[in-house]
């Protein structure tokens, strides 16, 4: 994929620094400057998801997640993004979070961030056993470390970490 070249490049990364900064309606009017050649570029279409998560706008989020997913089916971000806002937006929750990033564990093996996330879900809907083996194959996947020290920052693990404190 080529990637994005300049002036649209400093507009992308105006834009991911108004996002670190805390205004959304900067990093959407940055992004209003790439050219229509890189709009669906997938680190242009990255910070677009980010503008509307920063916003809480999930429909739009899931919108963009849907595009990345149909664009770039081998981004595992789009994946997880798209999830991401469909627990979130009306009508979603997490079992439509679920259903969305279930396809993403077998095409992308080697991600520990896919089956973390369907730990998250699993927990809060009350399948730990099935979280549980979630989180074992994040470890997997690793770096274990890495991944532990993540889990126990977690809310949404909490219901794992007397296991995760266990050894796991």
């Amino acid at each position: 994929m080529k990637p994005v070249l300049p002036p649209d490049l400093h507009f992308v990364r105006a834009a991911e620094g108004w996002l670190e900064l805390g205004n959304p309606a900067e990093a959407q009017a940055e992004l209003g400057q790439v050219s229509p050649e890189f709009r669906s570029h997938p680190a242009v279409l990255d910070v677009q998801w980010g503008v509307f998560a920063a916003g809480q706008e999930w429909s739009q989020a899931h919108a963009v997640g849907e595009i990345m997913v149909g664009l770039h089916p081998g981004w595992v971000a789009g994946w997880i993004h798209r999830a991401y806002a469909a627990r979130r937006m009306p009508g979603g929750g997490l079992e439509t979070a679920l259903g969305a990033l279930r396809p993403a564990a077998e095409r992308f093996p080697d991600q520990p961030m896919v089956p973390f996330n369907l730990a998250c879900y699993l927990a809060q809907i009350g399948s730990l056993d099935e979280a549980w083996e979630w989180y074992q194959e994040a470890i997997r996947r690793g770096p274990a470390a890495q991944v532990r020290a993540q889990a126990l920052d977690d809310e949404d693990l909490r219901p794992l970490w007397p296991r995760i404190h266990a050894g796991g």
